[in-house]
């Protein structure tokens, strides 16, 4: 059995911090059977074990093979084999025969196809070529963190929208200097009411959601009729009634409602005919997206007549490419050219969005998330059902943090059929990502390397990991990150495997640090160790004082983080000693900023100290928590909750928790007065002499 699972990439045993926990034989036995391996019985595991090396003896070459650009790549293959590599242009490379074949070093970047003959064999296989190290960043600079839809100006529909995208970069890069612009995930969400508002997990990583859309900034507005134009305007008030109802004290943001009102909105504008120079780019644009927008669309289209879960659709239904599924695109063309269209102006703003800013001088611009994983439920799960593992969830195993382990709910890619599709879905995913991006973040990138899986009705505690080729997927990573010219973040927060951040940051990727996580855990001082000295945080990172699953900055240093989580029940251990630890924390972290000359010892901490403390140290990037411009103390996301606490729906507000518009965010003090400590970087807009 353990044979098998090694075989297979499956660990049989896991860390968490303790010494080795072995994983069950049950644990395997189901894992292995979302590899579409049996493991059921003694006689199985033989017979599969058997088959799998009979197999890998057969194959003369790997069903895909990543090389990098600058680095010979040893082949072995029989001496008097063949080779072939047909580039991705066309152009043809012999390669001499040998005992041991290299690749060149000297090969081009690209998706290239390695071709064999031997006597009356052939095989190929997808060669692709990656850079070896991502181009350094364009200076230091810093920049803020943002949940778009928390972010309503004075013309959005009852949340922020791409156009408050555009705005807000160019005020930020304006007025302040700033140099990135790092988003929440913008993906698709899933369909229903009322529906899960969640950016990590979605129906589709790969197209955004068209609740993001401003409408009036959809170029047929201009031209719709009297009729349409009269119900637009007619929509458009009630969007201000929405909006007014968000902005009161403790207002929460309507998802639903505000959809509501711009599909109907959107609906007229797909109406109004497109001139010839619209139509054709288009067009272009349906070309380019390709197979996965029209099963997108598709997924779209019947979900609207089937409900969101593609499970419980007619048994026709259940796969894209099943002959009902062509016949039912044919009875809802319409539908289906409707969702082809909304995503068109979505990458439409979205590009407007980084354009705007680009042209106000970010080095960088925006910074796109992109989510560990998508709805099981979803488009992507339907799409890509034959590359991603049945019947199992990507979660986390038992740590000294959560003894219970964690299920995300999300399925995670097969690396064995990830890799026989050539890594193909997964470039197309980063593909999407990077289009209108200066930079983007991966969530959870020690996925990259290895994933807890879940099995289905199996608590996160009987899990195990599963590894993917690193080589491959940094590779296929970096390569279209180069292309599309981004920078690539790693979120690598959590328990990370010995020497993963090593291999990002010799790859040129960066990983994220978070002030209060730094610590001197080898010192002298307790467990828990001191503040990380400035000068020994490390450079290639993204350094920041929270993030949307952490408490602001304000409930940090006014200790009510704490007693928020008592009163959702959420507390592990008595208040007074969760409140102690905290001031614990505090009176450290005021020692370190006194000692550094950033607080005067009798003075409280604020957060200029704490961000004097992050520009202190080498971190290429500083980000700025967007609320704690205005004091904000809400969290955007409580994790441990689902119903007890409004996640993902609360729109920025101050101190007192009255919500702000981008505009007066913009007038208030906070944000001009964080800006004045940190690296403005205002270089001329793109395109200016």
């Amino acid at each position: 059995m353990a044979a098998l699972a090694h075989a297979h990439g499956v660990d049989t045993s896991y860390d968490p911090g303790a010494g080795p926990v072995p994983v069950s034989a049950h644990t395997l036995i189901a894992v292995l059977a979302a590899l579409g391996v049996d493991a059921s019985t003694p006689q199985a595991v033989e017979h599969a074990l058997a088959e799998h090396r009979a197999g890998a003896a057969a194959r003369l070459l790997p069903p895909c093979l990543v090389a990098r650009s600058g680095r010979r790549t040893a082949l072995d293959v029989p001496a008097e084999a063949r080779l072939t590599i047909t580039l991705e242009d066309g152009a043809d490379w012999q390669l001499p025969p040998g005992r041991s074949h290299w690749l060149p070093a000297d090969l081009p970047l690209g998706r290239h196809t390695l071709r064999l003959r031997l006597a009356d064999r052939a095989e190929s296989t997808p060669l692709i070529v990656a850079p070896d190290r991502l181009p350094a960043l364009p200076g230091r600079s810093w920049g803020f963190l943002a949940q778009l839809y928390s972010v309503l100006s004075e013309r959005s529909w009852g949340m922020g929208d791409l156009a408050d995208l555009a705005e807000l970069a160019q005020w930020s890069a304006g007025a302040l200097g700033a140099g990135f612009l790092q988003l929440n995930p913008l993906h698709a969400a899933l369909p229903g009411t009322p529906s899960d508002p969640s950016p990590y997990r979605p129906s589709s990583r790969r197209f955004a959601d068209p609740v993001h859309l401003r409408v009036e900034a959809v170029p047929e507005y201009a031209y719709a009729g009297p009729e349409a134009a009269e119900r637009l305007a007619v929509l458009g008030r009630q969007a201000d009634r929405l909006r007014q109802e968000v902005l009161q004290h403790d207002g929460l943001i309507d998802r639903d409602a505000v959809w509501a009102l711009k599909r109907e909105a959107l609906q007229l504008l797909h109406a109004v005919p497109r001139g010839p120079g619209r139509e054709a780019a288009y067009q272009a644009y349906v070309r380019r997206e390709g197979d996965w927008l029209e099963q997108y669309a598709t997924w779209c289209a019947l979900a609207e007549q089937h409900g969101g879960d593609w499970h419980q659709w007619p048994k026709g239904l259940r796969r894209p490419d099943s002959p009902q599924v062509a016949a039912a695109r044919a009875e809802s063309a319409d539908a289906v050219e409707f969702h082809r269209w909304l995503a068109w102006q979505l990458d439409e703003q979205l590009g407007a969005a980084q354009r705007a800013a680009e042209q106000a001088g970010m080095p960088i611009g925006l910074i796109h998330d992109l989510a560990v994983g998508a709805h099981p439920d979803g488009a992507d799960a339907w799409v890509l059902q034959d590359v991603l593992a049945a019947g199992i969830s990507v979660g986390a195993p038992p740590d000294a943090f959560n003894a219970h382990g964690q299920d995300w709910g999300l399925p995670p890619w097969r690396p064995d059929a990830l890799a026989a599709a050539g890594y193909a879905p997964y470039a197309e995913l980063l593909r999407s990502a990077a289009r209108h991006a200066g930079a983007i973040r991966i969530d959870h990138v020690m996925g990259l390397f290895r994933l807890w899986w879940v099995p289905a009705g199996h608590p996160p505690t009987e899990g195990t990991y599963v590894r993917y080729d690193a080589e491959a997927m940094l590779g296929v990573l970096a390569l279209e990150a180069y292309r599309a010219g981004t920078a690539v973040i790693g979120e690598d927060l959590g328990t990370v495997e010995p020497g993963v951040r090593e291999e990002l940051t010799a790859r040129g990727i960066l990983g994220t640090s978070v002030l209060w996580f730094e610590r001197d855990w080898a010192g002298d001082t307790g467990d828990k160790g001191s503040p990380l000295p400035p000068e020994r945080w490390r450079a290639a990172c993204l350094a920041t004082l929270t993030t949307h699953d952490l408490p602001s900055t304000a409930a940090r240093l006014s200790g009510e983080h704490v007693e928020l989580r008592h009163q959702l029940g959420l507390l592990a251990r008595p208040l007074a000693t969760e409140e102690a630890e905290a001031a614990a924390e505090l009176a450290d972290w005021h020692a370190e900023l006194t000692r550094l000359g950033l607080l005067d010892p009798d003075a409280p901490i604020d957060p200029a100290a704490l961000y004097g403390f992050l520009l202190a140290t080498p971190a290429q990037l500083l980000g700025v928590w967007l609320p704690d411009t205005v004091g904000d103390p809400r969290p955007q996301n409580l994790p441990g909750t689902w119903d007890q606490y409004p996640n993902w729906r609360l729109p920025v507000a101050d101190a007192a928790g009255t919500p702000v518009t981008l505009e007066q965010l913009a007038a208030a003090p906070g944000a001009l007065a964080l800006a004045a400590l940190l690296p403005g970087r205002r270089t001329p807009a793109r395109g200016a002499r």
